[in-house]
């Protein structure tokens, strides 16, 4: 089974996936998480490092092949895994962040949504900008300003694909989050039966 997970920063993705797959390794199942990261936080910390801003255009075509580059190979993982998989951001992630820095989508990842495999639960984690912010503020690793977690959500929420998703409330605890994920996969495998 391969599972979906999007949502802004601080929305607790990575947390929930963590945690999904270690509860299911648990239960004696196989279970594999794989990062779709876009190396976001390290462009900007060596920028920071170095003393320079990137112009936006060039980091979304870094943070574009990365992403892809992750994708593609986090797919082509998959596809050789018996159990549960658990892919932490995909492209929609991509779609959302060019739309909220004012870029285009192009029409490379859209294309590529359509080609690759369909993951069998897709989850979007909705969550307050306030609360992501917090969080990540808490963190200490990430530099996102509150205006750009809203203009982040409110990217997420125009994306079509966004459609086909289940959307759970990521506002609670971890413990909460991965509840509701739990319910869902559960229903999910009982149709599949």
């Amino acid at each position: 089974m391969l599972i979906v997970l999007t949502g802004i920063d601080g929305s607790g993705k990575t947390t929930a996936a963590r945690a999904l797959v270690a509860s299911a390794r648990a239960q004696g199942r196989n279970a594999l998480m794989l990062s779709n990261h876009a190396g976001r936080r390290n462009l900007s910390l060596l920028a920071d490092r170095f003393g320079v801003t990137l112009p936006g255009r060039v980091a979304d075509i870094i943070e574009t092949g990365i992403r892809l580059c992750t994708v593609l190979t986090n797919h082509a993982r998959s596809r050789s895994f018996d159990g549960l998989v658990v892919m932490d951001r995909h492209l929609h992630c991509q779609l959302a962040l060019r739309q909220a820095n004012g870029l285009r989508p192009g029409r490379l990842l859209r294309w590529l949504l359509e080609r690759l495999p369909a993951p069998d639960l897709a989850v979007h984690f909705d969550v307050d900008p306030r609360v992501a912010h917090q969080r990540v503020m808490a963190r200490g690793t990430d530099k996102e300003t509150l205006a750009d977690l809203l203009a982040f959500r409110d990217a997420y929420r125009s994306l079509p694909e966004l459609a086909g998703f289940v959307v759970v409330d990521a506002n609670g605890t971890p413990d909460e989050v991965l509840a509701q994920l739990k319910r869902l996969i559960d229903a999910k495998e009982l149709t599949r039966v």
